[in-house]
């Protein structure tokens, strides 16, 4: 059904024109791009049926299909994009303070970029690798400092057997079709876990080397690719709109981005000095451990306190001093998760908990742990598109997160509501 522009009256919202057919049109915009979002029951019976719908839901199948296979092609490229906004503001200073071509200040980003990562990560892959070859030996040890918990544990575990024959219809035995099932010693889960790791360093070294290439492009011609994209919008009005979603994606991602990583930084080094305070072994590596599981939100500081027990059931002869450096972790989480971040974030871009959540299952079980490393910058991409389409915008504003009100603007919308 074709519409046409309304002639304006006193109240746009409720006039229409009816069409030659007899129904109503569409209800455009004064600028006439989108169509007035509020849908009347005619309309949604139209175009909302259900063979629309069942091709909607096979189009997102499809989509998460494509996803989900194409993750080697797709991460490199994810990474680099999100890398790219992290590199504006550098970026910008080596080509504008300092007057350096775009190759150049690309080039030299990417080579300390990857000098800081080599660097850190050879430091830290001797005493890492020296964790994991004792990690079978210690094993004893830990058992006997748990053996408190070992009443509690064997009753929950009695527990689930009985509910697991009462339910399953058969006694919770441990054969198999095979046999019996001995448990795995330490070492051939060692052995395994090596071999995994091995078999994944070929890969994981190619996705970085061409997700270094894909950055150096986006960062030496991104403004051109967006400028060719601006060129082929069809209308001024969607032109602008395109700049206006660029620039606010630009700003507010970058930012968050920007604000994550130096507090990402303030959490790793403040765990690494309470590690050397407290005389955990090899405070460096934890205070990496800490930077990195910072960026994944909720899971990754309940893991940082569960490897901080284990590490301190390791270092420490009592369970209790063990139990302090996880203890300062979670506090240092906490001052910095609750307090410090969403103040610096609050006025400039928030998102609704729910949906950070959700988001972080959803990338995570899509595309692993680097689904979750990228799922907050995804969903704050997302939002920003959503607030720029108008069919989108209702999305965008349910993706927001919570108003942070100050007491004076508290204060000052009381006083206007009193007569």
């Amino acid at each position: 059904m074709s519409g046409r522009p309304i002639t304006p009256s006193a109240d746009p919202a409720c006039s229409k024109s009816p069409s030659p057919s007899g129904k109503p049109d569409k209800k455009l915009t004064p600028d006439g791009d989108f169509p007035d979002p509020t849908l009347d029951r005619n309309l949604l019976r139209e175009h909302l049926n259900i063979r629309d719908m069942c091709v909607l839901i096979l189009t997102i199948l499809a989509v998460f299909y494509s996803l989900y296979f194409t993750a080697p092609i797709l991460l490199p490229f994810v990474f680099a994009l999100v890398l790219n906004l992290l590199m504006i503001a550098p970026m910008r200073f080596l080509t504008q303070r300092l007057r350096l071509p775009r190759h150049v200040a690309g080039l030299t980003l990417i080579v300390m970029m990857f000098g800081i990562v080599g660097g850190i990560a050879t430091t830290i892959s001797v005493p890492a690798a020296g964790w994991i070859t004792r990690a079978p030996q210690t094993l004893p040890a830990l058992q006997s400092k748990l053996a408190v918990l070992s009443g509690p544990i064997d009753v929950v575990q009695h527990d689930y057997m009985r509910l697991s024959a009462m339910f399953g219809g058969h006694a919770g035995n441990t054969h198999t079709a095979h046999g019996v099932t001995g448990p795995i010693s330490g070492e051939t889960a060692l052995s395994r876990l090596g071999s995994s790791v091995l078999a994944g360093t070929r890969e994981l070294a190619g996705g970085f080397f061409s997700m270094l290439l894909m950055l150096f492009f986006l960062m030496t011609e991104g403004d051109t690719l967006l400028r060719r994209c601006v060129e082929i919008m069809p209308t001024y009005a969607k032109k602008r709109r395109l700049v206006e979603m660029a620039t606010q994606i630009e700003q507010n991602v970058s930012l968050y981005l920007v604000t994550i990583t130096m507090m990402n930084l303030g959490v790793g080094l403040v765990n690494m000095i309470q590690c050397w305070a407290t005389g955990m072994p090899n405070p460096l590596l934890w205070g990496v451990l800490a930077f990195l599981l910072n960026y994944i939100p909720i899971i990754g500081p309940l893991t940082g306190v569960v490897v901080y027990f284990v590490v301190g059931l390791f270092s420490f002869p009592s369970l209790l001093y063990a139990l302090l450096p996880p203890s300062i972790y979670l506090l240092i989480h906490v001052l910095e998760g609750e307090t410090i971040t969403p103040m610096l974030l609050a006025r400039r871009f928030t998102l609704n908990p729910v949906f950070v959540m959700g988001s972080l299952l959803f990338w995570d079980w899509m595309w692993g742990i680097s689904g979750a490393f990228l799922s907050v910058p995804m969903l704050a991409v997302f939002k920003i598109v959503c607030d720029h389409i108008e069919v989108l915008a209702p999305l965008g504003h349910v993706l927001g997160g919570p108003t942070r009100r100050t007491i004076s603007s508290a204060i000052v919308a009381q006083l206007q509501s009193e007569p």
